[in-house]
C-alpha cells in the first residue's frame, strides 16, 4: 500500500512539472510570436473612425517594419536604433511607441516620410507643397452604440503614391485644419489620424499631441482586423456576445 501511495505521489508529481512545463512553452511560443511575427492590439478610441472602430482588436506584423527594442514586451533597453528594418510607407496604418513617454501605444496612418514638407490648408493636405487629392463622398453615419460620432462629413483622401482611404470632417474649421509647414527631419515620420477633428497627432507638439515619430518607435503595420465588438453587451452578459459582434468586419484588410 505504500508503495502504491509513493507511486502515485510520483505519477501525481510528473503530471504537475509536465503541466507546468507545457504552460513556459506555450508562453514562451507566445512571446516570440508577439514579439517576431504579429502583435494583438484592441482599439480603444475613435482617433482613426471611419477605418478603425472603437472595440476592433487586430493584427499588427512586426516584420514589416524590421525590429527595435519597442518590438519586445517593456522595451527592453538591449539596443539602439532598427535591425531587419523594413520600409514604412506612406499610407501605412502604424502602431507605434509615444514619443513624449516610449511606452503607450498609438495608431494612426503615416503621412510624412523623412525629409518631406508637410502642410494642412483648409482641410487639405499638401505634401511638398502639392495638395493631395481629396473629394467629398456620402455621409459616414452610424446607430453603432460604440461610436460617440453618429453623423459626419466623409471625404476619400487619394495619397501620391495611390493610397486611398476615408476621413472625417467632425467641426468644420479649427486650429488643425490650418498649419504651418512641417519639415519631417530624417529618421522621423509624420503621423495622422483619419478623424481629423478628432485625433492627436503630429500636427500637434510633443507636449500635447505625437509631433514627429522616431523610427525606432514603429512598432508595426496593422494588416487586418481579426474581430469587432460593439459594446452592446458587457463581458459578463454571455446572452448578448453574438448580437455585439460586428460580423462584417471579421477577417478585414486594413488599407
Amino acid at each position: 500500500m505504500a508503495e502504491d501511495r509513493d507511486q502515485a505521489l510520483e505519477d501525481k508529481g510528473g503530471a504537475i512539472g509536465e503541466t507546468i512545463r507545457t504552460i513556459v512553452v506555450a508562453l514562451l511560443i507566445a512571446v516570440v510570436f508577439r514579439s517576431f511575427a504579429y502583435q494583438p492590439f484592441n482599439i480603444p478610441s475613435e482617433s482613426m473612425v471611419p477605418t478603425l472602430l472603437t472595440g476592433d482588436y487586430l493584427f499588427v506584423s512586426k516584420f514589416s517594419y524590421g525590429y527595435s527594442r519597442h518590438s519586445f514586451p517593456f522595451s527592453p533597453p538591449i539596443f539602439d536604433g532598427r535591425i531587419f528594418e523594413g520600409e514604412v510607407k506612406r499610407g501605412d496604418v502604424a502602431v507605434f511607441k509615444l514619443p513624449r513617454d516610449g511606452r503607450t501605444d498609438y495608431i494612426k496612418r503615416i503621412i510624412g516620410l523623412p525629409g518631406d514638407h508637410i502642410q494642412i490648408k483648409d482641410s487639405v493636405i499638401y505634401i511638398n507643397g502639392e495638395p493631395v487629392k481629396r473629394e467629398q463622398v456620402e455621409d459616414f453615419v452610424t446607430d453603432d452604440q460604440n461610436l460617440t460620432v453618429r453623423r459626419a462629413r466623409q471625404y476619400r483622401e487619394t495619397l501620391p503614391n495611390g493610397v486611398s482611404y476615408m476621413t472625417l470632417d467632425l467641426y468644420g474649421p479649427i486650429d488643425k485644419d490650418n498649419t504651418p509647414v512641417y519639415r519631417v527631419p530624417e529618421g522621423y515620420y509624420f503621423a495622422m489620424g483619419d478623424n481629423r477633428d478628432n485625433s492627436a497627432d503630429s500636427r500637434l507638439p510633443i507636449s500635447r499631441g505625437v509631433g514627429f515619430v522616431p523610427v525606432e518607435n514603429m512598432v508595426g503595420r496593422a494588416d487586418f482586423i481579426t474581430f469587432s465588438v460593439n459594446g452592446d453587451a458587457k463581458w459578463w452578459e454571455v446572452w448578448g456576445w453574438f448580437g455585439a459582434l460586428r460580423y462584417d468586419r471579421f477577417f478585414k484588410a486594413i488599407s
